[in-house]
């Protein structure tokens, strides 16, 4: 396995940071790895106007509306190998639950680093003492990413089959959780 670092996005890096979202989302529905978000082959790319609403919520408070925090695994040259985000639920009431989205590098699957960014982000999670739960919503279809979670924990509590209808595929959705407290240091 490779040696790499977390460490939080900051604002300078948050161009690099959509480069590599960008080109991590270009392979979703490719054949070979299958759809992994809600997205059509030919719009899978970061939305411009979620863009400016991502780079916003970095500064945001954590449990004021927009929050998000993310963090990038990066190798020894420097590259994104993997990222993972908690941001706030939309609506009112949740400030104690966040959303968790992720992905890890084509070239670097299978060797950990989902795992070490879940399990980093429920760390910083435990630590905020506001959040008790993270959330997340996955394409049913995508076993690999289900299997992860539940590896990391995350129980399954709803599905909603055909929810999205992409590129003539009929896709369900899955929603897990995992409670914050109690998570062990990843090191």
């Amino acid at each position: 396995m490779s040696t790499y670092l977390i460490n939080a996005i900051s604002p300078p890096e948050f161009d690099e940071f959509i480069a590599y979202l960008n080109e991590h989302l270009g392979e979703n529905g490719n054949p070979e790895v299958g759809y992994f978000q809600p997205l059509s082959r030919s719009t899978s790319s970061f939305p411009v106007d979620r863009e400016a609403a991502f780079r916003a919520g970095l500064e945001i408070p954590v449990g004021e509306q927009g929050w998000r925090r993310a963090w990038a695994a990066r190798g020894r040259d420097g590259q994104i190998l993997g990222h993972i985000d908690l941001r706030g639920h939309s609506e009112r009431h949740t400030e104690h639950r966040c959303l968790l989205g992720m992905g890890v590098h084509r070239i670097c699957r299978r060797q950990g680093i989902g795992s070490t960014l879940i399990q980093h982000a429920k760390l910083w999670a435990g630590s905020t003492k506001l959040l008790e739960q993270i959330d997340l919503q996955v394409l049913s279809e995508n076993q690999a990413a289900v299997a992860l979670y539940r590896q990391a924990g995350f129980t399954r509590v709803g599905e909603i089959q055909h929810m999205f209808k992409i590129d003539d595929q009929y896709l369900s959705y899955t929603t897990m959780t995992v409670p914050v407290h109690g998570a062990k240091s990843a090191v």
